[in-house]
């Protein structure tokens, strides 16, 4: 049977690892020897993702292991370059009794700013009263998304008071179906701009996706039973839980380290991690005050119950996740069908790191296992090579002295 339990992985060679993920995923061998040349993306391939590319700087790509979502096993790839972080999601999988989670229906907000209007109540009603005839032109230019059951489904209006008059802001919500949906929602925008102007007597300015995507969020839950995670713990993780709830300075952090784990499940299927951060951050200041994505209490039991509800626009068709081949690969490896079901295992894999990180400052600290990791990329730069990394670390993390100058110092000994 699949499971995504895999004791020891990381003891394993890097062949052995391979067939365990061609085996869980049904990989191709072309697929596996794109995985094994760490290479993957050519020059003409860069060259059409982005602009003057003159070389590839590629990231390691780990799999975080015991993750079950809704039920189903899951193999998650995490493209990062901090240590530690994939371990301990993997952990706080394999303690947990498992994530639910749910998405809502991938709607999207496209802005269409409007300025220079006399009478605004007037030109919002007149606008709003032709909802019809601009759903219908803005679906028009895009019969693909409609035909698989997307399209454009509402306006709405907004005005401010600014310095540089008053102004009305239109929302076109769109269902994007399985993509990000920018290009569909910034191509809806501009199709329906000249109608607006139209019936309102105003200017159109920008038009543009937004990446607060408010209608296009993900609610992940999960409980870690009292038996294992010992009543002292708990308490410890509803004190740190707390802090982060209460003041901003450790909020940032603390969302900095869902974070590690969302944005690397996010750039390793090809999506847009920079627009993931802009709408998860301002969605934690929604209320007016930045605080935490996550919630832990205990139930009546005594067990510890994590929660996290975050936007997330993430795709599966379109951008990267069909053009880069390893992110492609990554997709068919973690084997999700639809945009929904992707973002509710990146919410899980939030909800697992958040609690990692919380377990272990509010236990042992941050750094005990951390430190191990930074200790052997120091051994690294210090110009250590093979069985010499490992002596090196361990010899500085007992020692307590962790530095490119103790390491060239033991370097020299042996």
């Amino acid at each position: 049977m699949k499971t995504s339990k895999i004791s020891k992985f990381y003891e394993k060679s890097l062949d052995e690892r391979l067939q365990i993920l061609k085996d869980f995923a049904q990989l191709t061998d072309e697929e596996l020897q794109q995985l094994k040349s760490f290479g993957a993306l050519d020059f003409p391939t860069a060259d059409r993702m982005i602009e003057n590319v003159y070389s590839t700087m590629p990231l390691p790509l780990g799999i975080a292991t015991n993750f079950v979502v809704n039920k189903k096993e899951y193999l998650v790839p995490f493209a990062l370059e901090e240590p530690s972080v994939v371990a301990a999601a993997s952990y706080a999988a394999k303690l947990s009794s498992g994530f639910e989670a749910k998405a809502t229906e991938p709607i999207m907000i496209g802005q269409i700013q409007l300025v220079g209007v006399k009478d605004t109540e007037n030109a919002i009603k007149k606008v709003l009263a032709a909802e019809k005839d601009l759903l219908e032109i803005a679906n028009a230019g895009d019969s693909t998304l409609v035909k698989f059951g997307g399209g454009a489904r509402k306006i709405e209006a907004r005005t401010f008071e600014t310095k540089r008059g008053k102004m009305i802001v239109f929302h076109l919500l769109v269902d994007v179906r399985d993509a990000m949906g920018a290009n569909a929602v910034n191509t809806m925008c501009e199709r329906i701009s000249p109608k607006i102007e139209e019936l309102s007597g105003g200017e159109v300015r920008l038009k543009i996706i937004s990446n607060l995507a408010v209608h296009r969020t993900v609610k992940a839950t999960t409980t870690w039973k009292k038996d294992v995670l010992g009543e002292d713990a708990i308490e410890r993780i509803l004190d740190a839980y707390e802090f982060a709830a209460n003041d901003k300075y450790r909020a940032c952090t603390n969302n900095k380290g869902i974070m590690n784990g969302i944005d690397s499940v996010v750039i390793a299927t090809g999506n847009d991690f920079r627009a993931v951060e802009a709408g998860v951050h301002a969605f934690a200041a929604e209320k007016g005050v930045y605080t935490t994505l996550t919630k832990y209490y205990k139930n009546k039991n005594g067990d510890l119950v994590g929660e996290i509800e975050l936007p997330l626009a993430v795709g599966l068709v379109g951008g990267a996740t069909k053009t880069h081949p390893v992110a492609r690969i990554n997709v068919k490896l973690l084997g999700v069908k639809t945009a929904n079901e992707l973002a509710e295992v990146i919410a899980s894999v939030g909800l697992a790191q958040n609690f990692a990180a919380m377990r272990a400052l509010a236990t042992e600290g941050i750094q005990k296992g951390h430190m191990r990791l930074h200790a052997k990329n120091i051994a690294v730069t210090a110009g250590a090579e093979g069985k010499q990394i490992e002596a090196i670390a361990g010899q500085m993390v007992k020692e307590g002295n962790i530095s490119v100058a103790r390491a060239k110092q033991i370097l020299g000994d042996k």
